[in-house]
């Protein structure tokens, strides 16, 4: 067992920028968006830019002489939207998103309104196409009349990156999707209008022959509306994952009380948590967060802090101890003075962790879209080169547009649309099944890369709950006695510990006395009278100050129990020490077979925990961990991972906690446990919503297995375009068999996708 202890951040002592400021960005379509937007800024003097395509932000720091209007006129020029957010008052108002909320909706809402319509319209217009026993007289203008909505209103948002993207002579999927679109749809209403396409009787069958023929006869609406609506469903199901980007900030930021009672005068007055100021005293009743940070001036409690800190067992606080905002008051009445609020907090720090670490995530571009970078420009130039070559060549106009319409055609990406969202389907669709939760195709790359996996203790490794463990009895006591009145007397305090300690005694003896003239004595435990009994339940130090002292047996069993970081709990009544309870943070049952699975993958397992080394080291014997990196805070979590990485790491994160969320967000692949916090869920790449930890290796071989399908899904999509672009250019594929054909690669795709459906 080899213990690592985390490596202090080091002050940074490069200057910093004079100013600074983080703009909301809107009009991206893809990740060359981002990566244009921040080529743009980074031309500008003394500007250093940033920019994230899945939180729709950048982060942006610049020298004087420069304001931000002129950053904000960069970006429109480029053809895009930004706009400073709104003030921090106005943010920790609403949630810390302002209007990006209802934004997102709006947008989401176009999107899935755009999805339903043209999905409704197209299905007929591709049966129509594809069956022949369908096609009734005149059948050719309904299918005009039902794909020329979807083309052009379903797809606008297409069309207008694409010319968005031509005025900056720059070309994306957009680009490929509006020109084969209108491609189809033109050729289509041509065809109809003036060539043989609209004449009553005609019939659009299939012909399975390599040869040149004349286009004027045929129409291609089922292209044109078919890769519109399948384009348009991976479009929303990326708009829904981007939607929930800025949720671990207000999951952060919910989490704190939301009004305080401040003492004034003497008297309780309940205000706004942001009207607290250094120096106010407020009340903290048993149950209630604490609004702040402060130090306790009045009163003794404990304070369960395991939201924030990562520790599974309540600190006990006193007079002058200090207090965290957002941790829960478990005991008695509390007296506390501020010391830190709004931004200073350690909550508002953390929150500041997760933004940072999520808009310094440097977003994989999708591989689509790498390729289609050169792939739509060659297509363009290809059709463009067909239609001239042809004119050059044989001066037939007609077999010259031919030509390049069925360019187009083979080239517009129906299989491409799909590669991605088809498999991402099947595959979260089984993940679900299996109680895993994959937020987008990006977070695939990674899984393929870890080679370390970073597990929380607490809530992950562990249940995150206090439960009684061993039974010491004295000699000559009765274990069932033992836990009869000590259960009794616990059950009336409020500690953890104490519950903790009730809860198991019912269980193992059934209903418990009720305890009479109970008295809790602060920092050190209980007492009170149980069936004529005068019982005492606590530290140590409470039976020496009745004079008692443990006999050897029960000093060593509660320094061996103390020793694996447990905590002893003597017990004593009627003058003599009768025994000691442990209580402690259980393993899960599943902990030990999840990291022996996460190693046959080849990950190295490492316990990170906020709690002290000889619990962690006890927690990590126990399932197998040989690295343990315990004492940690959180803002030292956020450190550890970078310096694993910096060690040449690809780390994965498995966490569940608040305190969790930064490192989550910093890791290479964050994986949240689903029993845990929503900030840490949000914060998370994958999400593990049964709770089991031997889930994140199913999460692990499922992602990994979807990649590899996506993968292959590319491959082919993109190989028979190379196969397919050079019989379209040389007249051998008239438009309808480069229909059919990519027909057929969309059908490969979609099947080679379903093959997920099997993973066990």
């Amino acid at each position: 067992m080899t213990s690592t202890a985390p490596e202090k951040a080091v002050p940074d002592t490069a200057p910093t920028p004079p100013s600074a400021v983080e703009l909301s960005i809107g009009g991206m379509t893809c990740a060359s968006c981002a990566a244009r937007i921040e080529k743009k800024l980074n031309r500008m003097d003394g500007v250093t830019a940033t920019v994230n395509y899945a939180t729709e932000k950048a982060k942006v720091s610049y020298t004087d002489g420069i304001d931000v209007a002129d950053l904000i006129a960069t970006v429109e020029k480029t053809g895009y939207t930004a706009e400073e957010p709104p003030p921090p008052a106005s943010a920790t108002a609403d949630g810390g998103d302002g209007e990006a909320a209802p934004a997102a909706d709006g947008e989401l809402l176009s999107l899935r309104q755009r999805l339903y319509v043209s999905l409704v319209l197209t299905v007929p217009v591709v049966l129509m196409a594809m069956v022949p026993a369908l096609q009734f007289d005149n059948w050719q203008w309904l299918s005009l009349t039902l794909a020329a909505p979807v083309v052009v209103w379903g797809a606008f948002p297409f069309h207008k990156a694409a010319w968005t993207n031509a005025r900056h002579g720059a070309a994306t999927m957009d680009t490929l999707v509006s020109i084969g679109t209108l491609a189809a749809l033109g050729w289509s209403v041509w065809a109809l209008f003036w060539g043989h396409a609209g004449m009553p009787g005609m019939r659009h069958g299939f012909e399975f022959t390599i040869s040149r023929g004349d286009g004027s006869s045929s129409i291609y609406l089922e292209a044109a509306a078919g890769v519109t609506t399948f384009i348009l469903a991976g479009r929303y199901l990326e708009a829904k994952s981007k939607r929930k980007a800025g949720a671990a900030l207000r999951a952060l930021l919910e989490l704190g009380a939301k009004d305080v009672a401040v003492l004034r005068g003497g008297k309780e007055v309940r205000i706004a948590v942001a009207q607290l100021a250094v120096g106010d005293r407020f009340v903290v009743r048993p149950g209630e967060k604490v609004a702040t940070d402060g130090t306790v001036v009045e009163g003794s409690s404990a304070v369960d802090a395991s939201m924030l800190t990562g520790e599974s067992v309540p600190v006990d606080v006193t007079v002058g101890d200090s207090v965290t905002g957002a941790t829960v008051n478990a005991g008695g009445r509390l007296v506390v003075e501020a010391t830190r609020v709004g931004a200073d907090t350690q909550l508002a720090r953390m929150a500041k962790l997760v933004e940072d670490a999520q808009n310094g995530k440097a977003e994989v571009q999708r591989l689509a879209d790498r390729i289609s970078s050169v792939f739509v420009p060659v297509v363009i130039l290809l059709a463009l080169g067909t239609l001239l070559t042809w004119l050059f060549v044989t001066g037939d106009a007609t077999a010259a547009f031919t030509a390049a319409v069925a360019v187009l055609i083979i080239a517009c990406p129906c299989a491409l649309g799909l590669a991605t969202p088809t498999a991402l389907m099947v595959g979260t669709g089984r993940g679900a099944q299996l109680g895993i939760l994959i937020k987008g195709p990006e977070v695939l790359e990674s899984t393929r890369r870890v080679d370390t996996v970073v597990l929380d203790k607490t809530g992950t490794v562990t249940t995150g709950r206090m439960q009684l463990q061993d039974v010491f009895p004295a000699p000559g006591t009765d274990k069932d006695e033992l836990l009869r009145l000590a259960g009794a007397l616990e059950h009336a305090s409020e500690h953890p510990i104490a519950q903790a300690i009730a809860a198991g005694a019912a269980d193992r003896v059934g209903n418990l006395p009720v305890p009479e003239n109970f008295e809790n004595v602060a920092g050190l435990g209980v007492q009170g009278v149980v069936d004529g009994h005068a019982v005492l339940v606590g530290r140590e130090k409470l039976l020496k100050e009745w004079v008692i002292d443990l006999p050897q047996e029960l000093a060593d069993a509660k320094a061996a129990a103390e020793a694996e970081g447990r905590t002893a709990v003597a017990v004593a009544w009627d003058g003599e020490a009768r025994g000691v309870l442990t209580v402690a943070d259980a393993v899960k049952e599943t902990s030990a077979a999840a990291v022996a699975e996460l190693r046959a993958l080849g990950l190295k397992p490492v316990l990170l925990t906020g709690d002290n080394q000889l619990v962690a080291e006890s927690v990590a014997r126990s399932v197998g961990i040989d690295e343990v990196i315990a004492e940690v805070l959180p803002e030292d979590k956020v450190d550890v991972v970078k310096r694993l990485q910096s060690e040449g790491r690809s780390v994965a994160m498995v966490g569940d906690g608040v305190n969790d969320a930064a490192a989550l967000a910093t890791a290479d692949l964050g994986l949240a446990m689903g029993t845990g916090t929503d900030a840490a869920i949000e914060a998370g790449d994958l999400t593990l919503v049964r709770g089991d930890l031997r889930v994140a290796a199913d999460a692990i071989r499922l992602s990994r297995r979807t990649l590899a399908t996506i993968k292959g899904n590319l491959f082919w999509a993109f190989g028979y375009n190379v196969a397919a672009l050079p019989l379209a250019a040389a007249g051998m594929l008239n438009p309808m068999i480069a229909g059919a054909a990519m027909a057929f690669s969309s059908v490969f795709v979609v099947t080679n996708s379903l093959r997920l459906r099997s993973f066990k």
